[in-house]
């Protein structure tokens, strides 16, 4: 059966292909303002404040069953790493839950409630935290998940040595010197955890959400390396494989805590090819895809058996410029590319109008977000800045980015739109695990000037946003600071915002930060999209995060 699926599925893709590379004559003489898409981190990382606002799109007509109780879920982007401390990318968080749980977490409104811990307080001076952990939870290995347990974890988070992209969330740097936040951490009982912070710091709850438990013994034996292909925690499903650049897998855990999934496996299987993922879901070798491609949700319609979703998206889609690179360094010069970008021709070429023009560093739906004056398309400003800047005919640069179909449609537009003003770009498309190895050196190996990518707070709060982004002491290897941006003001502004808790104090903080970065223009800014997903009518329990991470911890199939 499976086997016929895939045979259906090849075809469908081929014709697919051969449909849009008929469509594609018809709208290529209609100028670069018909062009171009991406996914970092996420790389995609990542951010939301609100409720989960979710729109039917297309909706099946018939239920149908499942050929089989093994939920498949097909991707765009692929899995970097299954150690869950030392991630950047939404896709491989997204499968780590699988087998990974967390003190606390978010629930579908976006408020955060107690996973591993039961409940929390915090003290009126906002220093102390104290985690009620469920009692009887053991991790995949038998192990206890216990006060000790958590201990251990943040042990190896906050070990320098370990080097763990994680830690970067619970230190303060100061050029050579850091500052540990946390304090110290108690375990007065198997059961309670107490984290003393070294002073106020508002996020500290939101970056929990990120913070896996691994089991003790497992960290022991496998250590760094060996964690990231060796996943042991108290999740939901227990860790079969990954074969990388093409799927990992899991079976049900028979042992979980909680309430089981309804399916006995999950397979997560990346199909860069934007048509191949809609054919698999079509023949049913896939049960849910993500993302759904907009200018194929016509093709699902027909099909009676499919569902379309689009839900409010966290995820900014940009081009990060290395300002350190000669051509780069003038403000006058990153500000004239982003006058040189059509933005609402890139929403409605990529997304099919499913977002909106980018009009800050993070998206609308963020706290404390902050709207800015339109970089508005205009070239002639852009060729008469490019002048200024003592650049008349231009300069050539090179684009790195995945090379899934999105991402390399996106890469194309912003080449076509910079050779307007005389910028010459090469665009470079890679294996993910290619691009994130070229990324993240240090600052005397860098080779990067542009990247094509997005980023998605997942913790849900301003300063997740723009901090990995953006602060100085924030530059590869440490965290996403692909840019190499230093500015003083800034990195002052994002430590006031993490020292306050009041509203009233945060809005005029986060604003001006949000200013100064858009004047500074230290990236392409593209736009803000929605998640569009789509799953067969007999899958539940299946859905996309603002932040794009995929939860599926409560999956049934029909039969």
């Amino acid at each position: 059966m499976k086997n016929m699926k895939k045979i259906l599925a090849l075809f469908l893709a081929f014709t697919m292909v051969l449909a849009l590379a008929g469509c594609s004559k018809s709208t290529s003489t209609q100028g670069s303002s018909e062009v171009k898409t991406t996914g970092e981190g996420s790389t995609a990382t990542k951010e939301a404040a609100g409720t989960q606002d979710t729109t039917e799109l297309v909706t099946g007509t018939k239920q149908g069953v499942a050929p089989d109780n093994d939920l498949v879920i097909a991707v765009e982007t692929s899995i970097s790493s299954l150690d869950p401390h030392n991630l950047s990318d939404t896709l491989s968080i997204s499968a780590t839950r699988a087998m990974y749980e967390n003190l606390v977490m978010f629930d579908s409104d976006m408020k955060i409630v107690g996973q591993l811990a039961e409940n929390y307080e915090i003290s009126e001076d906002s220093l102390t935290y104290t985690f009620h952990l469920r009692k009887g939870i053991k991790f995949q290995d038998g192990t206890d998940f216990n006060a000790a347990a958590v201990k251990a974890n943040f042990d190896r988070i906050l070990n320098k040595d370990n080097n763990l992209m994680i830690r970067g969330r619970f230190v303060v740097k100061n050029g050579d010197q850091e500052t540990q936040r946390i304090e110290s951490i108690e375990t007065p009982d198997d059961n309670t955890v107490v984290f003393k912070l070294a002073a106020p710091y508002s996020p500290f709850i939101n970056k929990l959400t990120l913070v896996a438990m691994i089991s003790p013994a497992a960290i022991e034996k496998y250590g760094n390396e060996g964690l990231i292909t060796n996943p042991v925690g108290t999740g939901p499903y227990v860790f079969k494989e990954w074969v990388e650049g093409d799927h990992m897998s899991a079976t049900v855990n028979p042992n979980y805590w909680g309430t089981k999934p309804g399916v006995d496996s999950v397979t997560i299987k990346e199909v860069p090819e934007a048509g191949s993922r809609t054919a698999m879901l079509q023949t049913g070798e896939a049960d849910f895809i993500y993302p759904m491609p907009s200018d194929q949700i016509s093709a699902a319609e027909g099909t009676g058996d499919i569902t379309v979703n689009a839900t409010t998206s966290t995820i900014m889609r940009y081009v990060t410029l290395n300002t350190n690179l000669k051509e780069l360094k003038d403000v006058r010069v990153r500000q004239a590319m982003n006058y040189a970008i059509d933005r609402n021709a890139y929403v409605q070429l990529m997304y099919a109008g499913y977002g909106a023009p980018a009009t800050s560093v993070m998206a609308p739906s963020i706290s404390y977000y902050s709207e800015q004056p339109a970089y508005d398309y205009n070239l002639d400003k852009a060729k008469s800045l490019l002048a200024e800047a003592g650049y008349p005919d231009g300069f050539n640069l090179t684009l790195w980015g995945d090379n899934s179909t999105q991402e390399v449609k996106g890469m194309t537009f912003v080449k076509q739109q910079l050779e307007q003003i005389g910028i010459k770009v090469e665009v470079v498309p890679m294996e993910p695990a290619t691009v994130s190895d070229k990324i993240y050196v240090p600052l005397e190996d860098a080779k990067i000037n542009m990247w094509y990518v997005n980023w998605s707070p997942s913790t849900c709060d301003a300063d997740g946003a723009m901090r990995a982004l953006f602060y100085s002491s924030m530059c590869p290897p440490t965290s996403a600071n692909t840019a190499y941006y230093n500015n003083a003001e800034v990195d002052d502004l994002l430590d006031q915002g993490i020292a306050s808790a009041d509203p009233a104090e945060l809005k005029p903080i986060y604003a001006k930060v949000q200013t100064i970065l858009w004047n500074d223009a230290p990236w392409l800014f593209l736009g803000n999209d929605q998640n569009i997903f789509a799953n067969k009518t007999y899958l539940s329990g299946v859905s996309v995060a603002p932040d794009g991470a995929i939860n599926f911890a409560g999956a049934a199939l029909a039969h």
